[in-house]
């Protein structure tokens, strides 16, 4: 985890360092500069990107993964042991698997849902509008609105998962440049960095500039004035 990331625990908000336990039933929340994966008893994953709020494990039973208030998770379901049936919901989407990658972005109040299948087969019903659902393979996507029956168009690798794409690798990047920030050889053994650390990339290394690099012996004169310009 880099970042704010804290869990709602009745009615109190906790912090959480590398290697907290999640318990069932308690709201994970990851502020602006908050990222976290969480890794399953069977290897599964999910990962909770910036200004998410997720419930982990809300319904009774083990199937029953996550309950997405708002926000954006990417989920790693493992199936090498055989089928592993999960279930993901928000206020208008569940979203059923057995052992896939795929994300699921709560856009807004209303809980637009957008479920991006990046891996294997998921199953997206309305929770409001009775049906079989949709099924995405590989590179689809569809988007749940909250007063609409659920499209049976999908969008094949479109600009959705475009997006989806840009902003996940953004967040990588981030947390990259978070990582090594502060110069030196060894990267921190500790927790994530202060705000100001997405800005000093490139700061670790050379101190030069245009005097060349540290250490690298004596300046250049500067050149010779120059006369006043026409």
């Amino acid at each position: 985890m880099i970042g704010r990331v804290s869990v709602l625990k009745d009615g109190t908000e906790w912090a959480r360092v590398t290697g907290d336990l999640i318990e069932p039933k308690q709201i994970i929340m990851a502020g602006p500069d908050g990222y976290a994966k969480i890794q399953l008893a069977d290897g599964s994953t999910f990962e909770v990107f910036h200004d998410t709020k997720v419930v982990f494990r809300d319904t009774p039973g083990w199937t029953e993964l996550l309950n997405v208030l708002i926000g954006r998770v990417k989920v790693y379901i493992e199936h090498r042991n055989g089928p592993n049936p999960q279930r993901v919901t928000t206020q208008t989407a569940v979203i059923s698997v057995r052992g896939t990658v795929f994300d699921v972005d709560v856009e807004d109040e209303d809980a637009t849902t957008l479920v991006s299948v990046e891996e294997g087969t998921v199953n997206v019903r309305h929770q409001r509008f009775p049906g079989n659902g949709v099924e995405l393979h590989t590179g689809e996507s569809v988007r749940v609105f909250k007063d609409q029956a659920l499209a049976k168009v999908v969008d094949k690798g479109g600009a959705a998962r475009v997006v989806l794409r840009a902003a996940a690798q953004a967040v990588y990047d981030a947390l990259y440049r978070r990582s090594i920030s502060g110069g030196g050889s060894s990267a921190p053994t500790g927790g994530g960095t202060g705000p100001g650390a997405q800005g000093d990339k490139g700061k670790g290394g050379s101190t030069g500039g245009a005097g060349g690099p540290s250490g690298g012996g004596t300046a250049a004169p500067p050149p010779p004035p120059t006369g006043p310009q026409p």
